[in-house]
């Protein structure tokens, strides 16, 4: 490979083996790192010149990563930590630390790190991995002045939430301000920079086409949530609970670009709550309407979100999937993690939803602080009744930047003791317990319900019904294992 030099070269990290044990090889999405791109946009209207390195797409190794930023000879290179979900970043810290580790060993080029949780663990992060720098916050902006900064032998005083040391000593600086116009400071990305051949989309977002989950693609419409549930850290890089929004033309213009140059058709909105200003999702349905795009859309929803009358012309625009944060069938368990709901009838938002056509995912938490055992059964009974056309079901969680982390912290919870302790789907995953059941008992629950749900004749014959045999035979291929946990494998102690 002939050597290039760069200004900056983005590593989207990623482990799948150890994140998500055997699913990472053909269940799970494999999902553009859309930020990291977007920022790498920014950078290039800054006359920056750009490369990105999808360790994760590519499945290669530290070492194979660090010979391909050896190969670019870049200025800085910039570590972006995020997840394929908004609360996943934390997951990845393992393998992005092996990273910096093997770049620093393998080239000049000083590391920075950014995204979610070096947010939520400035200091820890600056301290523990082999990085020079660390932008707490967004990163575009402060990336801009920190490159201007490297070129031209500027002190970095005015870098924007950088961390850095001068002469041993740590210096923090103030977070830059948030970019209140998005349309700025998010572009069209720069997906030429990535390998887009190799992305896929999740195997429940293609059942209406299970062979044919690429090309497929993910983007961001808006950033942040005006809500505070205890389990969520998706505000960490803002500071503040709050929603900003990218234009619809902008967005329908980035979808235009993607159906027409890659020919994608499989699309996820990653916004963490897409579902909620009628005037910005609605108008962007309208003009996907309006330019006649053949799509097959995902985007999050809450139950107190949806509006029937919306229902129509989002499935006309080809949102066939909504995900609902539906956590617990005991109002007492959600109002206990701030997830108020002003619904009571979940059921019929539900089968309102999927009389429009458009199909559901419901997202179960097991073991909040407030669980029990019967409230735990109390969940799992709805979700059979439910019986949507996927459900995700989860362990509680304290991940870093969320008030859980925080509470866990002050009691002396036992937290994961590697950061890909955290992954709801590894080996070494260690979840909370609730005021009343040990993590181990909430796993083991959360386990048992999740093949109950997906092996009930109930399930599979909907299934057989509304997607066909392959789609039937595939899910019973996936619940024919089960994943391994250490927690389950230790003897509980006397």
């Amino acid at each position: 490979m002939n050597k290039t030099t760069v200004d900056i070269a983005f590593i989207n990290p990623g482990d799948r083996k150890t994140v998500f044990q055997g699913l990472g090889a053909d269940v799970t999405a494999i999902e553009p790192p859309y930020l990291i791109a977007s920022a790498a946009a920014y950078l290039r209207q800054k006359n920056f010149s750009v490369a990105i390195i999808d360790a994760n797409a590519e499945n290669i190794s530290p070492a194979e990563t660090a010979e391909k930023v050896k190969c670019m000879q870049p200025a800085l290179v910039a570590i972006i930590v995020y997840g394929n979900q908004p609360s996943a970043s934390t997951q990845n810290m393992s393998i992005s630390g092996a990273i910096a580790t093997a770049v620093q060993s393998a080239t000049k080029s000083p590391v920075m790190m950014g995204g979610l949780h070096p947010s939520a663990l400035p200091e820890l992060t600056f301290e523990q991995e082999d990085i020079d720098f660390l932008i707490e916050g967004e990163v575009e902006v402060s990336l801009a002045q920190l490159l201007s900064a490297l070129k031209n032998g500027q002190n970095f005083s005015t870098v924007g939430g950088l961390w850095y040391r001068q002469n041993t000593i740590v210096m923090r600086n103030a977070k830059a301000a948030l970019e209140r116009n998005l349309d700025v400071q998010m572009p069209i990305a720069a997906w030429d920079l990535l390998p887009m051949e190799k992305y896929r989309a999740h195997n429940w977002h293609c059942f209406d086409d299970i062979h044919n989950r690429s090309p497929y693609a993910a983007i961001y419409t808006s950033l942040g949530c005006p809500y505070s549930c205890t389990f969520c850290c998706i505000n960490t890089p803002f500071g503040q609970p709050g929603l900003r929004v990218r234009s619809p033309e902008l967005v329908v213009a980035e979808i235009e670009f993607l159906v027409t140059e890659y020919g994608v058709k499989n699309l996820k909105f990653i916004d963490e709550m897409f579902i909620l200003k009628e005037r910005h999702y609605m108008a962007i349905a309208e003009l996907i309407i309006e330019k006649n795009l053949d799509l097959n859309i995902w985007a999050y929803a809450r139950v107190d979100s949806v509006k029937e009358g919306t229902l129509k012309k989002l499935k006309q625009a080809g949102f066939n999937w909504l995900a609902l944060g539906i956590e617990s069938a005991d109002s007492a368990v959600r109002d206990g993690a701030a997830k108020k709901m002003r619904v009571d009838d979940i059921k019929s938002v539900v089968e309102k939803i999927q009389d429009a056509g458009i199909r559901v995912i419901g997202n179960y938490i097991f073991g909040l602080p407030d669980d029990t055992l019967d409230s735990m059964q109390e969940t799992l009974e709805m979700a059979i009744e439910l019986n949507c056309e996927f459900s995700n079901m989860y362990c509680a969680m304290a991940y870093p930047g969320s008030q859980l982390h925080q509470t866990a912290l002050e009691e002396g919870w036992q937290l994961p003791d590697v950061w890909h302790g955290y992954s709801q789907h590894s080996y070494v995953m260690q979840p909370l317990p609730s005021k009343v059941l040990a993590a181990k008992e909430i796993v083991q629950f959360r386990d048992n319900a999740f093949h109950q749900y997906f092996e009930s004749d109930r399930y599979l014959s909907m299934l057989e019904e509304k997607f066909g045999l392959d789609v039937k035979l595939h899910m019973q291929e996936i619940t024919q294992s089960r994943l391994k946990r250490k927690i389950l494998e230790e003897e509980v102690a006397l």
